[in-house]
C-alpha cells in the first residue's frame, strides 16, 4: 500500500471485521455497566431518584476526555500509528477497572470506579472511531461503521446475557457476597476485562493504521502535539462546525436522554410490571435483573442483524431517513413496554428497541463523517460524543427534579417520556440539511 494515504486500500470483509473487533471487547464494557451498574447500586442501598446522578460518570468524562483525546490524537504521531496509543492505554485502565467494579463495598466506591471506567473507555472510543475514518475509503466508511455497530450489539448482547447463560451453566443464582452482589456479576465483570484488552490488541495488530504521508509528516513536525495546541484545534473545530452537524444536535438530544433514562430504570419499571413490588433485597428483583439482561441480549442480537440489513438501506434511503424510521421503532417499543405483563410480550417490544439501537450506533456517524474534513476526523468525532454525553448529563441532572413531583417515583413513566423523545428525536432527524461534505 506505499506510503499514500490518498489513495486508500479496500478492505476485505475478513479484515473490516478484524479492524473492528476491539469494538467487541470496549462495547461489552459498555453493556455490563447499562446491565449491571443500576442492579449494583441498588445492592448498595442507592435510592432509585438519586440513579441518574450515579450515572454522571460516563457522560462527564465524555464530555472531559473525548474532543480532547480525540484532537490529541489528530497530532499524535508514533511508530504504532495516530490512534493506537490511545486504544491500547484505555484498554489497559478498562481491565483493570471491570476487575475491581463487583468488589465495590460501598456506593462510593462503585461510583469512584465507574468514572474511572468510563474514562479509560472514552480514552479509547473516539480514536477508534477516527481510525475507521482515516483506514477506510469512501465507499467502505458505510459498511465500516455499521460493522462497528454490529459488533455492539453483538458484544452487548453476550454482556447482557453472560449472568443467565452462567446461571444455564449451573452458578447460583442467589449466592451473593456481604454487600448483596452476586457472584454472577462478578464472573461476569471478570471475563469483561478479558476480552476488553484481547479484542483491542487484536485489531491493532491485524489492521494496523495506515502510514502518514511525507506532507503529513511535515505537518505534524511543524505543529507537534502539544495540549495547548489540542485545545486550539477543539476550540477553532467548534466554531468552524459545519451547519448539518449542528442541526444533528436536537436529535441527539432526544435519543439520548431517552436511551440514557431507558438504562437506567428499566429493571425498575419490570419488577413492578412482572412481580407487583419495587423490594431491590427481595428475590423478585434479582430474578428481573436476570429478566432485564436477556431482554437486553435479545434487543442488542436485534441490533447485530439490523446493523447488517441497514447497510444497503443507507445506501438506498440515505442515513438520515433511515435513521428516523429507526428511532420511531424504538419509541414506539418504549411507550408499550409499562403496559406488558408478559416476558413473551417484552420480546416483542425488545425488537423495536434492538432496531432504534443498531441505527443509533451507526448512521449518525454515517452522516457525520460526510460532513467533516477528514484531517479533523479525531477532533469532529470527538466533539460529536459531546452530543451524546451532553443529553446524558441534562439527563441525570434533571431527572431527579421532578421524578417524585412529575412522575410520582414510578419508574414505568420514565419509559413514557423516553419513548415520547424517540419520536421527536425522529422528527429532527429528518429536518437535518444536506449531507455535503466540508472542505
Amino acid at each position: 500500500m506505499g506510503n499514500s494515504r490518498v489513495t486508500k486500500p479496500r478492505l476485505s470483509l475478513l479484515r473490516l471485521i478484524e479492524m473492528n473487533l476491539g469494538f467487541l471487547g470496549l462495547q461489552f464494557s459498555f453493556g455490563l455497566q447499562q446491565a449491571n451498574m443500576a442492579p449494583i447500586y441498588g445492592y448498595l442501598g442507592a435510592d432509585e431518584a438519586s440513579l441518574p446522578l450515579l450515572w454522571l460518570a460516563g457522560p462527564v468524562t465524555g464530555l472531559l476526555v473525548q474532543p480532547l483525546i480525540g484532537a490529541m490524537s489528530d497530532r499524535t504521531s508514533t511508530r504504532i500509528g495516530r490512534r493506537t496509543p490511545y486504544f491500547l492505554v484505555g484498554a489497559v485502565l478498562c481491565s483493570l477497572c471491570l476487575l475491581a467494579m463487583p468488589y465495590s463495598p460501598t456506593l462510593w466506591i462503585a461510583a469512584s470506579l465507574l468514572w474511572v471506567l468510563d474514562a479509560a473507555n472514552n480514552v479509547t472510543m473516539e480514536p477508534y472511531r477516527a481510525y475507521v475514518g482515516d483506514r477506510l475509503p469512501p465507499e467502505q466508511r458505510a459498511a465500516g461503521f455499521l460493522t462497528q455497530s454490529a459488533f455492539t450489539g453483538l458484544a452487548q448482547t453476550l454482556a447482557y446475557l453472560s449472568p443467565s447463560l452462567l446461571v444455564w451453566f449451573g452458578f447460583d443464582k442467589d449466592m451473593t457476597d456481604a454487600n448483596g452482589i452476586p457472584d454472577i456479576t462478578r464472573l461476569a465483570f471478570l471475563i469483561g476485562a478479558v476480552l476488553s484488552l484481547s479484542t483491542i490488541v487484536w485489531s491493532v495488530v491485524r489492521v494496523p493504521e495506515l502510514p502518514l504521508t511525507e506532507a503529513e509528516k511535515a505537518h505534524l513536525a511543524a505543529e507537534p502535539l502539544t495540549f495547548g495546541g489540542a485545545l486550539r484545534d477543539l476550540r477553532v473545530a467548534l466554531v468552524e462546525m459545519p451547519k448539518p452537524m449542528r442541526q444533528l444536535a436536537l436529535a441527539m438530544l432526544c435519543q439520548w436522554y431517552a436511551m440514557f433514562a431507558y438504562w437506567q430504570f428499566i429493571t425498575f419499571a419490570l419488577v413492578r410490571s412482572l412481580h407487583g413490588t419495587a423490594d431491590k433485597t427481595s428475590i423478585a428483583f434479582r430474578d428481573t435483573v436476570l429478566t432485564a439482561g436477556q431482554l437486553g441480549a435479545f434487543y442488542n442480537a436485534v441490533a447485530f442483524v439490523a446493523a447488517l440489513a441497514l447497510v444497503p438501506l443507507a445506501r438506498r434511503w440515505g442515513a438520515k431517513h433511515a435513521h428516523a424510521a429507526c428511532l420511531l421503532a424504538s419509541g414506539a417499543a418504549m411507550l408499550a413496554i409499562p403496559g406488558i405483563r408478559s416476558e413473551a410480550g417484552l420480546f416483542v417490544a425488545m425488537l423495536g428497541i434492538g432496531v432504534g439501537w443498531a441505527s443509533m450506533m451507526g448512521n449518525p456517524y454515517i452522516m457525520l463523517i460526510d460532513m467533516i474534513p477528514p484531517e479533523r476526523n479525531g477532533v469532529y468525532m470527538g466533539i460529536f460524543n459531546m452530543f451524546i454525553v451532553i443529553p446524558m448529563i441534562i439527563e441525570s441532572l434533571t431527572v431527579p427534579l421532578f421524578y417524585h413531583s412529575l412522575l410520582d417515583g414510578e419508574p414505568r413513566n420514565i419509559l413514557y417520556l423516553g419513548g415520547a423523545l424517540m419520536v421527536l428525536g425522529a422528527a429532527a432527524t429528518v429536518r437535518v440539511r444536506a449531507e455535503a461534505p466540508a472542505r
